[in-house]
C-alpha cells in the first residue's frame, strides 16, 4: 500500500517532513494546505507532485489522500484534529505538543475515545539513534534506573511564520512547546506514570529586545525541572536556550547500583562552524561502578539522513514506524495518551515554575486520569 500523505502545515518542520517522506520506499505527498506564500512556494519544490489546497478540510477531502500530517502552530493541533474527525477520519501523524490550554483536556480526551483511526504523536527524540540505543542498554548498565537527568543545551527559538513562537499563548510555553519531548523520554523510560513535578524557569537573555505588534515575547529560555515517577525514579531537566556554543546539544544520562549509561548527541549540522571541521559524532558511554572503565561508542548517523533535517535521522524512523501503522495495522508507538502526559507534565512544570509550588500531577486536571482514559 502506497501512502500517500496530506500535510497540513510546511513551515520549517513540515519541510523537514517532506525531505523524510521522500526517502520513504512506496510514500508520497498528495496534498499540502500551507497560508503561507513564501512557505508553501518551498513545499511546492520539494513536493512539485503534491496539490497545493486552500483549506483544512480540502486536503483531508481530496480522494488520493490515505493518511495525514498535521505540522501546524501548536495551538491549532488540536481543532484541526477535531475537524479531521467531523470529515474523514483518517489516521493522523501529529506534531507536538497535542495541546496548549489546559482546559482543552477534555477535548482532547473526547477525541481520543472517539477516533476511529490511528493517531502517531511526534515524539523524534525516541527515535535519535544514540537516544534509542541509551533507551536499550539502559535496563542492563544501570541494573534498574534511579535517576535521568536530561540536559539540553541550545540555540534560541528559531524565527517561525507570524513569529508564532515568540508566545505563551501560541505555544503552551517553553516547557510544553519544547520540553514535551523530553517529558516523554522521561516516562518512557521510567516505565510509568509521573506524580509530581517541581521547576524553576524563566526568561534571562533571549527575545527581550523584541517587539511584535507591540508585545514582547514571553517565551521562557531556561529552566530546571524535577519530576517524580510513581516507581520511586527521580528525573531532572536542564534547559538552557543560549547556550548553542556547546559541542553537543543533548546529553542524556541514566544511573543505577550498576552503573550509568549517558549519551550525546550534537545540534543540527547546519550549525556547527565551517572552520572547526567536521561536527561531532554521537556517543553514547557506558560506565559500570565496578570494574571502573567507562566504554565509549560512537552512534553515527547515515549522512543521508542528517541532510533531510535537524533531528539526527529520527524523523526518518518516525516516518518508518508510522508506515507500518498504516499499511499493516500496527499500534501507533507513540498514542494519544503518551502525548497527553508529556504535554501534562510541562503544563505543571510551567505552573509550578509560575507559582513556585509542587504540582501534584495525581490531581492536576489537565492530566490523565482513570475516568479519562488512564490506562492503555
Amino acid at each position: 500500500m502506497e501512502l500517500r500523505y496530506g500535510i497540513i502545515g510546511c513551515g520549517m518542520m513540515g519541510q523537514e517532513h517532506l525531505r523524510n517522506i521522500a526517502l520513504i520506499d512506496g510514500a508520497s505527498v498528495a496534498a499540502i494546505f500551507e497560508p503561507d506564500p513564501a512557505m508553501r512556494a518551498q513545499a511546492a519544490e520539494l513536493a512539485p507532485g503534491a496539490r497545493m489546497l486552500d483549506s483544512v478540510a480540502a486536503v483531508v477531502a481530496h480522494p488520493a489522500v490515505t493518511c495525514l500530517l498535521i505540522v501546524s502552530p501548536n495551538h491549532m493541533h488540536l481543532a484541526q484534529m477535531e475537524e479531521i474527525a467531523a470529515i474523514r477520519p483518517l489516521p493522523i501523524l501529529c506534531e507536538k505538543p497535542l495541546f496548549t490550554d489546559p482546559a482543552d483536556a477534555p477535548r482532547l480526551a473526547a477525541l481520543r475515545a472517539a477516533y476511529p483511526a490511528p493517531i502517531w504523536v511526534a515524539m523524534e527524540y525516541r527515535y535519535m539513534p544514540p537516544v534509542a540505543h541509551l533507551i536499550a542498554q539502559a535496563p542492563v548498565a544501570t541494573g534498574g534506573i534511579k535517576m535521568l537527568t536530561i540536559r539540553e543545551h541550545r540555540f534560541p527559538f528559531l524565527e517561525k511564520v507570524g513569529d508564532w513562537n515568540r508566545f505563551n499563548r501560541n505555544t503552551g510555553g517553553t516547557l510544553v512547546e519544547k520540553c514535551c519531548h523530553f517529558f516523554d523520554l522521561m516516562r518512557l523510560i521510567a516505565g510509568c506514570n509521573p506524580v509530581r513535578v517541581m521547576a524553576s524557569a524563566g526568561q534571562a537573555v533571549n527575545h527581550l529586545d523584541e517587539r511584535y505588534g507591540g508585545q514582547t515575547p514571553d517565551i521562557w529560555d531556561n529552566a530546571y525541572v524535577i519530576v517524580d515517577f510513581e516507581n520511586g525514579l527521580r528525573a531532572m531537566l536542564e534547559l538552557c536556550m543560549f547556550a548553542e556554543g556547546a559541542r553537543f546539544q543533548e546529553e542524556i544520562s541514566a544511573i543505577g547500583p550498576l552503573g550509568k549509561i549517558e549519551c550525546l548527541v550534537p545540534g543540527p549540522g547546519r550549525f556547527w562552524p565551517i572552520h572547526l571541521g567536521a561536527p561531532p559524532v554521537p556517543q553514547v558511554i557506558i560506565s559500570p561502578r565496578s570494574p571502573k572503565g567507562p566504554l565509549v561508542l560512537d552512534v553515527p548517523v547515515d549522512p543521508a539522513l542528517l541532510a533531510a533535517g535537524d533531528h539526527n535521522g529520527s524523523t526518518f524512523y518516525q516516518h518508518q514506524g508510522f508506515a507500518r501503522v498504516v499499511r499493516d495495522g500496527q499500534t501507533p508507538e507513540v498514542s494519544l495518551l503518551d502525548g497527553w502526559w508529556a504535554v501534562a507534565i510541562g503544563m505543571a512544570a510551567q505552573e509550578s515554575a509560575a507559582t513556585g509550588r509542587v504540582v501534584d500531577l495525581t490531581r492536576a486536571a489537565y492530566a490523565p486520569t482513570a475516568a479519562q482514559g488512564h490506562q492503555q
